[in-house]
């Protein structure tokens, strides 16, 4: 109940509320509201999330494709200018992932040495076997191999993932 009292000094009256127990802290429907609108929130946030996620994998796809094909690249130029033992009959491009990070003799070096094309072998991040090398992690095509149905043989032409997902641009990853 409000009860209404005069105050001489102030000359106005001051309306007191009793404090009753229901009008301290939140009702019980307020803070199922709270709830409902923190779950929808929630549910709302994590998709968005899970698609970040992914679109940080794909760009590190993207970037470890390029570096892997601009190393298998530069072996091949350097096959092609005699810096690269190559026999006859052979493409020129490596015979293995590794052999980009371990390095061949420079042929044109009166020292040998060696000439290296990657640090290290980067893994597909899009792999989920994480006990496995780098250089199993990615699907490798010979350079005799159709560019449709790509296939392993005596050298490495090309990498691709061995993921069976699709990319968020629908295409999927083993096409990138």
């Amino acid at each position: 109940m409000d009860r209404c009292t005069y105050s001489d000094s102030h000359r106005r009256f001051i309306y007191r509320r009793r404090s009753t127990p229901r009008s301290r802290g939140f009702t019980f429907i307020e803070l199922m509201v709270t709830l409902v609108i923190m779950g929808i929130l929630a549910l709302m946030a994590v998709p968005m999330a899970q698609v970040a996620i992914q679109r940080d994998k794909e760009r590190e796809l993207r970037g470890v494709l390029i570096e892997l094909r601009e190393a298998i690249d530069a072996y091949k130029r350097a096959a092609d200018q005699g810096r690269i033992m190559v026999k006859v009959g052979e493409s020129g491009y490596p015979k293995t992932l590794n052999e980009l990070v371990d390095g061949v003799p420079d042929q044109q070096n009166p020292k040998k040495q060696m000439l290296y094309f990657l640090r290290r072998l980067p893994r597909d991040p899009l792999h989920p076997n994480l006990a496995i090398a780098a250089e199993q992690t990615w699907g490798k095509r010979s350079y005799q191999s159709p560019p449709n149905e790509p296939a392993e043989g005596d050298d490495v032409f090309d990498v691709y993932s061995l993921s069976d997902k699709t990319g968020l641009n629908g295409i999927a990853y083993r096409k990138w």
